[in-house]
């Protein structure tokens, strides 16, 4: 079934609605969220990566990152505010700088309990990568590898990658991709690039950032041929933001076992808190936000 365009999808509702508008939101019985639910889009990186990540941020695209946080405090953050599980990726921006990063994320899952990673890769880093994968990947709480295409700056089906997903089909692991077009896009990334990859790959288990925005419809629609593939909703349900998921609800309901809640905390322009109540706000069906905010997440889990 083709998902389409919605009319409610495409007007701007505001971050904290006031008056008359707060009183009846709080009035309407919405569903409820889990008692303690997973983040599986949160990003943890070494103090100076962050900074520097940060700082480019501001001086590229004018985002004034809100919660800068260091790893021990985002976890904390999350903690507080009812989150059990958090899965958290790093990449590697340029070769060489995999294996330092992959040392520290070992060091981190071994510190923080109920903490999964995706590791880092970057395939110029040649047979060391490879190597260094195949041990990542017998960790239990190593669940794949992150692969940030707009800013490592290769395909998804470059060739130079295919040992890599070998390995990752064989442990039954998965790659979480950065390949959206959005908020900001550039040629290594969009829905064409992923799908001559599932060409190759077809029983890849890969999970998708942001729902594969803007290009929401067309990575929507793999979900009905790949059943290894997952959406995850980070950066995409952000009120009063033009990058915004804008098809059907019907569509999310009928794909509630797909779709995983993330965050992309702490790099986050508005609070965590406003994806949250526009996700409630929709009303879908009990069962849509169970799934979303813990079981598909544990499944996942367990899976790894």
């Amino acid at each position: 079934m083709v998902c389409s365009v919605s009319d409610e999808g495409e007007r701007v509702s505001p971050a904290f609605p006031g008056g008359q508008q707060q009183a009846e939101m709080e009035n309407k019985s919405l569903p409820a969220l889990p008692d303690k639910i997973i983040d599986f889009h949160v990003h943890l990186f070494p103090d100076r990566l962050f900074d520097a990540i940060w700082r480019y941020f501001a001086d590229r695209y004018g985002w004034e990152i809100r919660h800068k946080l260091y790893y021990r405090e985002c976890v904390e953050y999350l903690r507080e505010r009812g989150v059990g599980p958090i899965v958290y990726s790093n990449y590697a921006h340029r070769k060489g700088v995999a294996r330092t990063l992959n040392n520290w994320n070992l060091n981190v899952i071994d510190e923080l309990p109920d903490l999964y990673c995706f590791a880092a890769y970057h395939p110029d880093d040649g047979e060391e990568a490879l190597a260094m994968a195949a041990e990542l990947l017998e960790h239990p709480k190593i669940l794949g590898f992150k692969l940030q295409l707009l800013v490592q700056r290769f395909y998804p089906h470059d060739e130079r990658l295919f040992p890599l997903y070998e390995k990752i089909l064989e442990k039954k692991k998965r790659v979480l991709f950065h390949v959206g077009t959005g908020p900001v896009g550039n040629p290594w990334v969009g829905v064409a690039h992923f799908r001559k990859l599932m060409q190759v790959f077809p029983g890849l288990r890969a999970n998708i950032a942001h729902m594969g925005g803007p290009e929401f419809r067309e990575f929507m629609e793999l979900l009905d041929t790949h059943r290894g593939l997952r959406l995850d909703t980070s950066f995409a349900f952000i009120p009063d933001f033009p990058f915004r998921f804008n098809l059907e609800h019907s569509c999310l309901e009928r794909h509630r076992d797909r779709i995983l809640y993330g965050s992309d905390f702490p790099n986050l322009l508005f609070p965590r808190e406003d994806e949250i109540r526009h996700l409630l706000s929709f009303n879908l069906s009990q069962e849509f936000y169970d799934r979303v905010f813990l079981e598909n997440g544990l499944a996942l889990i367990r899976e790894g």
